[in-house]
């Protein structure tokens, strides 16, 4: 059997990255945090304490829209720091909702970005707020950690437990997994709470804590590791995309167990073709009972094997394609003290949300609103913000729900407040998905420029410019109703999600872009590179006769992705090493 890399009876090896030496020198991610945020000179932290913030759910930005002007000015870059406050299967209440509108609006920037892992993002956020914006956010009973960083991240399921008996199950399920999963160091309330009790924090931290970290050790992951749960036919939360995905199997209303996939993550460099998307591989199934020792005992594979010499190869995909999966599936039965079982059958229709209004089987009602780029603020004649912040206030016991596609449920909602809802959101023109087009729906960008450091190209403030003059070819088509999934990002890094796109776009500098075609409809195909390095206008002409084609030749149900495959126009792709190919 091979050799595991994690040996903690030996110093941290010289050809480890330099990631690896900080977690090990951290003290359980403290660092000099606390240093850095009393030095009022720089709106900065020290280049290994940003290391660790990510482990505490906050990112130093900077605004690149300015970094020219203050570079002239001799003035630091215009630092500021993301916060991305954790929501286990994507539920709040409509008071936690009202608490993050407010600390968006008097700590952040003034808008919400609601993530594609079920997440709220605040930005520009200065150094001086960052310790009293973290601690509102723990005391309305929310939490950053682990939101960011090299451990399990938050966990992603459907949104609404009141569609059947079994969603409700398995939303238990996952939020025991990210309980379980969470890491146990006391630094977290230590540093943003001054080592004090909170109201409604998840543990009290007391001024003897001894920190040990049972399932991570003090040098954690490789690289980060995400967990998604979701129910066929449904794939809403890309389930593949993920380092475990669960299926769950139901029969005759019952909730079985789980269908285990292994491997799946977005991520890849442009020009290395040793980095590639992957999708997650399913290798048996399990009773729901034996899903959290499940999960937690692959996650200590990829904890004892993952690559740590290499960030470009320390996701868990790596790992699989090195070892194998013969040997993920032996070793996972030799630390369980079982083994999976043969997976069961099951079939996903789509990976995209359904809007408008449902009875959940509680009685209550459920409306999905389109939320375009998962932005939620205030704009000239669609002022969503307010709505939604009026909706918290006037609708009694309801709450709030993100799902993974960068969209808003308002849940449980009595008949009674049903009315309510839909005034407040007419009064505000929001809401009103019905006239939407098919691709807009089915459409997600990541956050992109100005604040993320890695972006090569607009993501979010361009994509539904983009949208507009797409909608134009497939309404000039007759396609402007039908579905077909978009996504783009300003980087190869995958926070969108790009490679299950039907129609996929990939920053690749100033206005440029790499165009991927061919993705399922449902989640379980990735695209491929169809042009490379391409502007709008290029896009534009691209996508024109294709579209075309398709409105003219496609069969009966046959899907975008499907008809670029069978048409000719790029290979179908399942397995990430043939990505490049």
């Amino acid at each position: 059997m091979p050799t595991p890399i994690l040996d903690l009876t030996k110093p941290v090896p010289k050809d480890h990255v330099h990631v690896e030496h900080i977690k090990d020198a951290s003290n359980y991610l403290r660092g000099t945090i606390e240093e850095g945020l009393r030095d009022p000179i720089t709106g900065a932290i020290a280049d290994d304490d940003t290391q660790l913030t990510k482990f505490h759910g906050t990112y130093m930005q900077d605004d690149r829209d300015l970094r020219n002007e203050r570079r002239k000015s001799k003035l630091e870059p215009a630092f500021s720091f993301m916060i991305r406050v954790r929501v286990p299967g994507g539920i709040c209440t409509a008071k936690q909702y009202l608490e993050m509108d407010r600390i968006a609006n008097s700590l952040a920037n003034g808008t919400m970005k609601l993530t594609t892992r079920q997440a709220f993002q605040f930005h520009g956020v200065l150094k001086r707020n960052l310790r009293q914006t973290m601690r509102e956010i723990i005391e309305s009973s929310l939490d950053s950690i682990a939101a960011c960083g090299d451990v399990n991240r938050n966990v992603m399921c459907n949104p609404n437990p009141y569609q059947s008996k079994v969603h409700e199950e398995v939303y238990g399920v996952s939020c025991a997994i990210s309980e379980h999963l969470t890491p146990k160091t006391s630094a977290y309330y230590e540093i943003w709470l001054n080592g004090e009790k909170a109201g409604g924090t998840p543990k009290e931290i007391q001024g003897d804590t001894k920190d040990e970290e049972p399932l991570y050790t003090h040098r954690y992951l490789p690289r980060k590791f995400k967990i998604a749960v979701a129910i066929p036919p449904y794939n809403d939360v890309d389930i593949f995309a993920n380092d475990i995905g669960l299926v769950a199997i139901e029969d005759k209303g019952k909730l079985k167990g789980f269908n285990v996939a292994v491997g799946g993550g977005m991520g890849m460099t442009h020009g290395e073709t040793d980095t590639y998307p992957r999708l997650a591989s399913v290798i048996g199934f399990i009773e729901t009972n034996k899903i959290v020792d499940v999960v937690e005992k692959l996650m200590t594979i990829q904890r004892d094997y993952g690559c740590r010499s290499n960030r470009k190869h320390a996701r868990f995909k790596y790992t699989i394609d090195d070892y194998g999966l013969d040997f993920i599936k032996e070793e996972l039965a030799k630390r369980c003290g079982y083994a999976l079982k043969k997976e069961k059958k099951f079939v996903f229709e789509r990976n995209g949300d359904t809007y408008g209004w449902t009875q959940g089987t509680n009685g209550k009602w459920f409306l999905t609103l389109f939320i375009e780029g998962g932005r939620v603020k205030d704009t000239k004649g669609h002022p969503l913000m307010t709505a939604l912040r009026e909706v918290a206030g006037n609708c009694g016991n309801a709450d709030f729900r993100l799902t993974g596609n960068q969209n808003l449920m308002i849940g449980n909602v009595t008949a009674a407040k049903k009315k309510t809802v839909d005034e407040i959101l007419k009064k505000h023109k929001v809401g009103e998905y019905a006239g939407l087009s098919g691709l807009r729906r089915n459409s997600i960008a990541c956050v992109a420029l100005p604040t993320c450091a890695l972006a090569m190209a607009e993501s979010e403030r361009y994509l539904p410019t983009l949208i507009t003059k797409i909608e134009a070819l497939a309404e000039a088509s007759g396609l402007r109703d039908d579905e077909i999934v978009i996504r783009m990002t300003g980087c190869p890094n995958g926070c969108g999600r790009p490679y299950l796109g039907e129609i996929g776009f990939v920053g690749k500098a100033p206005g440029k872009y790499n165009l991927y075609l061919g993705a399922g409809f449902s989640g379980e195909r990735l695209n491929k590179m169809y042009r490379e390095n391409i502007d709008e206008t290029e896009i534009l002409n691209e996508l024109k006769p294709i579209l075309e084609r398709y409105a003219k030749e496609r069969k009966d149900g046959e899907r975008f992705g499907d008809f670029t495959i069978r048409a000719g126009y790029v290979k179908a792709t399942v397995e990430g090493r043939d990505f490049h190919d």
